[in-house]
């Protein structure tokens, strides 16, 4: 399990006292009002910056860090990851994972057979899909549902899953 999680990702200043606009990559984006502290991956080195104040304009937060009062200050960090520890992360429900967790582990039916690795995760609007890439280099969508994904052992690294009727013959 990787101990950084991201949060959001910096894509341009704003304005010229010192503040960046985020994409959030969080499922929350309220959840910056609550932090106090991130770390930013410049590529070269992690840095740990001071969140001063925070706004939202329509689907970006915009951040000021302490001690960076000027656009020059700020405007090399243009799509530069902004991270957390896992300690600042929001507490998950039993059933809920982060999906960095999930890339990468081995998934299996209940039948007992290796299916592949998952790979990726795409949020819909209903329930995320699990993409699973076999042996085979095939892709298998699978729904991220009680029906269909049985267990996760993040420990074990291993998914347990149903293959609902039909899932297979695309």
């Amino acid at each position: 399990m990787e101990n950084m999680l991201r949060v959001g990702v910096i894509t341009s200043t704003h304005g010229v006292r010192g503040e960046v606009k985020v994409f959030p990559t969080t499922d929350d984006m309220n959840r910056f009002k609550k932090l106090k502290t991130v770390i930013l991956d410049t590529g070269k080195e992690q840095k740990t910056l001071t969140i001063e104040h925070v706004k939202f304009f329509k689907n970006m937060v915009i951040l000021k860090f302490k001690g960076l009062d000027n656009i020059n200050d700020v405007e090399m960090w243009r799509q530069k990851d902004l991270l957390i520890t896992r300690d600042q992360a929001v507490k998950l429900s039993p059933d809920e994972n982060f999906i960095v967790d999930l890339i990468g582990l081995k998934v299996i039916t209940d039948e007992g057979k290796e299916l592949g690795v998952m790979t990726d995760v795409l949020q819909t609007g209903a329930n995320d899909v699990y993409c699973v890439k076999t042996d085979g280099g095939k892709e298998i969508l699978l729904p991220a549902i009680k029906d269909c994904i049985l267990n996760v052992d993040l420990e074990k690294g291993e998914m347990l899953v149903h293959v609902l009727d039909g899932l297979l013959d695309l």
